[in-house]
């Protein structure tokens, strides 16, 4: 008879070769199991996890790391968020996972953190200030929740600078790409740019999220959900594509696309068409600089990408116009119209 293992966390995947496989984890969000349920060396590996977890010592970093694990704030995020914090859980862990809680009230705790920090970004900056992030973010969680005094992590400040502002396909990079992609992947860039939703939702839609004149999503990071009209071009695409799968999207043979598989598809096919410094993610930021171009204000343009108003806002001010001149020209022709009106009201 075969034990039940309580919390065994169950995750089924599809490879970019079309393979599908089951890992386990001794919970959601554990280690991950060798063998599968049944093997010797897979019971051995679950308990001593477990045992693992039990015996981490109270009032440490590591029991706050574990409560927060078990809390709704962690199972109710994206699964890809959820594996990202897992990875950062582990090099907390490693680093403070037996700091005293006590100790956060010291004033000099956060300059050790801090030079905990500065030292992943010595390997990378981008990396260090997730890491942080995370960090910051758990133990403002157990603060709100009186499990700890202090935290010392608060507005950190970042590390890393990315300056996106040019990383917007303008039309030659989407002639260049559009001449030498396969059909699903000119649907791919047709669904991004006309709708400016992030790979991972664009990935998983499903046929039946599009009903010939708008797409219905759920985003997985943010939870909200998204009714989108679907401009012409993009109908025209999607209207001629067979249905081969469940998914809109699909590889060669038909079968969904995993993450990484199309990522690197993806990756393969922007430098034959020698496009340099985008990227799929810029898809998104390019879709918001068409609609605000195109006289969209932020509001209509949040109800079609998702972001709320503040993020559009600050992607537009920060991130991808760059100051874009046909908004200037745009301004002008306006302004001009609008004074040639007042003189003449009639």
């Amino acid at each position: 008879m075969r034990v039940r293992l309580k919390g065994l966390n169950r995750v089924t995947k599809r490879l970019a070769s079309g393979e599908q496989v089951t890992y386990y984890y001794a919970w959601k969000g554990g280690p991950r199991l060798p063998g599968k349920p049944g093997d010797p060396v897979f019971q051995a590996a679950y308990y001593e996890a477990v045992q693992a977890k039990i015996e981490q010592p109270a009032g440490s970093i590591q029991s706050i790391l574990n409560f927060y694990q078990d809390s709704p704030r962690f199972t109710d995020l994206a699964a890809r968020t959820r594996k990202d914090y897992v990875k950062h859980i582990r090099l907390i862990e490693t680093e403070f996972g037996d700091f005293p809680l006590d100790a956060l009230r010291d004033r000099r705790t956060r300059a050790e953190f801090l030079a905990w920090r500065d030292r992943m970004a010595q390997k990378s900056r981008r990396q260090a200030d997730y890491v942080f992030a995370t960090f910051a973010s758990i133990l403002a969680w157990a603060f709100d929740r009186g499990m700890i005094v202090a935290n010392p992590c608060e507005r950190p400040g970042k590390l890393y600078r990315s300056s996106r502002s040019d990383a917007i396909w303008t039309s030659e990079d989407e002639d260049a790409f559009l001449r030498v992609a396969a059909p699903r992947f000119r649907l791919a860039y047709l669904l991004a740019v006309w709708t400016g939703q992030r790979q991972g939702d664009l990935i998983a839609l499903p046929w039946k999220g599009y009903d010939g004149h708008h797409i219905r999503l759920k985003q997985s990071k943010t939870g909200r959900r998204v009714v989108i009209p679907v401009g012409a071009p993009l109908k025209s695409e999607l209207d001629a594509t067979p249905r081969h799968g469940d998914t809109i999207l699909t590889t060669l043979s038909g079968a969904p696309w995993t993450s990484h598989g199309f990522s690197a598809s993806w990756r393969k096919l922007v430098a034959k068409a020698q496009v340099t410094g985008l990227t799929f993610h810029d898809l998104r930021g390019t879709a918001v600089t068409r609609l605000a171009i195109a006289g969209c204000s932020e509001a209509e343009i949040a109800t079609i990408t998702g972001h709320s108003l503040k993020d559009v806002g600050a992607i537009l001010d920060a991130h991808y116009l760059s100051r874009d001149s046909r908004l200037a020209e745009s301004a002008i022709r306006k302004l001009e119209t609008h004074s040639s009106s007042q003189k003449n009201p009639n």
